[in-house]
């Protein structure tokens, strides 16, 4: 009963303040951009040439492409859903040092300067999209059914973002060293998971190894991106992991928001 109080106490800002959240959302996009001339371009040029340099290494260098033909597509359904996962956990670290003053002069729910980042990043994640689509069409890539789950895909991981944002925001205003830590964790998490081989490629390794890597909650939610073109590789154990491990993160975020909130505002 307790546990369920500060969950719809958390989830009472998307009821009451939706217009508040989307003006901040619309506006860090109006600023990232406002001063670019390439603008759009920019969130997807970064994952464009990480997948053109993986795609040379492994295919012309290493000649490991083969099971996942196209390889560039299958670098790019792993390589987008990854940029906004690490572009909005990253931004959490600063969600409140960045704008103390603002935080502190406003009622807005504090839950909403952690859900804006996901929300803008997620934007430009879709906003993404077309690029695979373009890569899919001139390497004949098949779209299968299994599109459908893109949109699983996207819920579990809008869970999962939220429940480490609710985590890492308030905590780094204790601990500033959190920041630096959390970029090393991400960098470690690249290779980790499944973005530049799959679930699959672990089967020879031995069978701790695919364990060990099915409990990244990452690893279920890239295998539900890729089963638009790579059906084979869809694995619903690791999906299951993935759903239970990001609901247990958000309800955790949200026990920890809520007892840090009111020292945060002091410490910013």
């Amino acid at each position: 009963m307790t546990a369920a109080v500060p969950a719809r106490r958390a989830w009472t800002p998307f009821a009451r303040y939706r217009h508040s959240l989307w003006l901040l959302t619309s506006r860090d996009l109006k600023v990232r951009y406002s001063t670019s001339a390439l603008g759009y371009f920019w969130s997807i040029l970064d994952p464009l040439v990480m997948a053109g340099i993986y795609w040379f290494v492994f295919t012309q260098v290493f000649d490991r492409g083969a099971g996942h033909d196209p390889y560039i597509v299958f670098l790019l359904t792993g390589l987008l859903p990854w940029m906004w996962f690490t572009g909005a956990v990253s931004d959490t670290t600063r969600a409140f040092l960045k704008e103390s003053k603002l935080i502190r002069s406003t009622k807005i729910p504090r839950t909403i300067w952690v859900f804006r980042l996901v929300l803008s990043k997620g934007i430009e994640f879709l906003a993404s999209i077309p690029v695979v689509a373009v890569f899919a069409i001139f390497a004949g890539a098949t779209l299968h059914w299994e599109v459908v789950y893109s949109v699983l895909a996207i819920v579990i991981q809008t869970v999962l973002i939220a429940g480490i944002g609710l985590i890492v925001a308030p905590l780094v205003v204790f601990f500033r060293d959190l920041e630096r830590a959390v970029k090393l964790a991400l960098r470690f998490l690249f290779y980790a998971s499944p973005i530049i081989y799959s679930l699959t490629d672990l089967t020879d390794l031995p069978e701790y190894v695919y364990v060990l890597a099915s409990f990244n909650p990452l690893s279920g939610i890239f295998s539900l991106y890729r089963a638009a073109f790579f059906p084979q590789d869809l694995d619903w154990f690791a999906v299951g992991l993935s759903a239970a491990i990001s609901a247990i993160l958000l309800a955790a975020g949200i026990i920890v928001f809520r007892r840090c909130e009111r020292y945060v505002l002091k410490g910013i």
